[in-house]
């Protein structure tokens, strides 16, 4: 299936890294993730044109394609942040095509930190914009930054039917066999309002309980 690359003004780097990329994540992931992913670049891409960021965006599209992938059923029992997993198979996957090491170390720190707010908009461009993609799809932060028009030419290349309720029982089932990992991000939220029993680590605690004597 040949999908379009162009829409609201902004065009998926029409290179082999790409192409590779693409398909990779088509084949590995559920059509919601691929739709997903693909939207993140186009919003990440028109948020950098809004904040006025010079970007690669061949290391966006990568850092947008493979930023979910460790949600997938063969990382359950990693016992890593999701996160982690996508940005080491984003590695795996550019260390294997010859990729230069400060491209790699970008996207790695744009997909492992795209679900921790407050850091990565002050970071490089690359990584600032992963997570300004995701954040405009799954949060809807910054909803009317993009005109009506470019916003349904995207959602019209890559639909979102149900997608809150598609995303949170994705990230639900991504992270409930690792629930200790969701301590101090955003996943603890996830888990606490879908996983029956499920009970936050608490910072507090894990302070007041350490083993110092004082």
């Amino acid at each position: 299936m040949i999908t379009r690359q162009h829409a609201a003004g902004v065009t998926v780097p029409d290179t082999k890294l790409a192409r590779e990329a693409t398909e990779l994540v088509r084949d590995s992931t559920s059509e919601l993730i691929y739709h997903h992913s693909r939207r993140v670049f186009w919003f990440g891409s028109l948020q950098g044109r809004i904040r006025e960021r010079s970007f690669d965006p061949e290391l966006l599209y990568i850092g947008a394609m493979f930023h979910d992938l460790g949600l997938g059923e063969r990382f359950g029992g990693s016992g890593r942040r999701f996160e982690v997993d996508s940005a080491d198979e984003a590695r795996r996957f550019l260390q294997g095509r010859g990729v230069p090491e400060d491209s790699i170390r970008r996207v790695w720190t744009a997909i492992a930190l795209h679900t921790t707010p407050g850091i990565p908009e002050f970071m490089e461009p690359e990584v600032a914009l992963v997570t300004a993609g995701v954040e405009y799809d799954v949060l809807g932060i910054g909803y009317h930054d993009i005109s009506d028009a470019d916003r349904a030419e995207i959602t019209g290349l890559h639909p979102r039917p149900d997608f809150k309720r598609a995303i949170l029982e994705a990230f639900t089932q991504g992270i409930a066999p690792k629930p200790a990992t969701t301590f101090g991000n955003v996943k603890a939220d996830v888990l606490e309002r879908f996983v029956p029993g499920y009970r936050r680590v608490n910072f507090v605690d894990i302070i007041e309980n350490s083993a110092w004597p004082e």
